[in-house]
């Protein structure tokens, strides 16, 4: 019984992602491009993710700043502190709704990309960060749910939303990271030219 339902989460995430691909595919190349034309122009990236998708936006501002899985120059991207633990993060109920926003103001500048994560759609604290990037003229990536919610409501046209097709918070998280390495590697292509995928 245990192990059939382990597989099932195996089955269901592959499903989702097999599915998803043609979707995402165009969205995520055009965030790819909107993060590129951000750091080859001397800008920045300020990644915030409510509750668990804020791990999700320090592990690509890790990679991003680091390596992906070329070493090549450093990239500049910065994760916005949040609280993981918070079970309110990815809701309209945040208990600081205003985190993500004081520092997007601090830090952010004409140029700058806002790549914010919010499986709901709904989180209060990553809300305000986008309202905070659109009064500093930078450009929003938003990797979503289904619906896009308050935050998909909020995008520009000039923005970018990935809105991965479901319901269930797991799984949008799961390809929410699968999208990072897209962007990730899309990047490390356009700078450092085609690699051979290894397996």
């Amino acid at each position: 019984m245990l192990e059939q339902r382990i597989q099932q989460h195996f089955i269901d995430s592959a499903d989702l992602k097999y599915q998803a691909g043609p979707v995402l595919s165009k969205p995520i190349g055009q965030a790819m491009q909107a993060l590129l034309a951000c750091v080859t122009s001397g800008g920045k990236i300020l990644a915030c993710g409510a509750g668990v998708s804020g791990l999700l936006a320090a592990q690509f501002a890790a990679q991003f700043v680091g390596r992906f899985e070329r070493d090549r120059p450093e990239l500049a991207a910065i994760a916005l502190p949040g609280d993981a633990t918070d079970p309110a993060a990815d809701t309209a109920e945040a208990s600081d709704g205003d985190r993500f926003a004081r520092q997007v103001r601090a830090l952010g500048q004409t140029g700058d990309v806002l790549l914010a994560l919010s499986a709901s759609g709904q989180s209060a604290a990553v809300l305000a960060a986008v309202e905070a990037a659109h009064a500093r003229d930078m450009t929003v990536v938003a990797l979503l749910g289904a619906h896009g919610g308050a935050i998909g409501r909020a995008l520009r046209e000039t923005d970018v939303q990935v809105s991965v097709p479901h319901e269930r918070a797991l799984r949008i998280h799961e390809v929410h990271l699968l999208a990072l390495h897209c962007l990730c590697d899309g990047v490390d292509a356009q700078l450092l030219g085609e690699q051979e995928a290894s397996t």
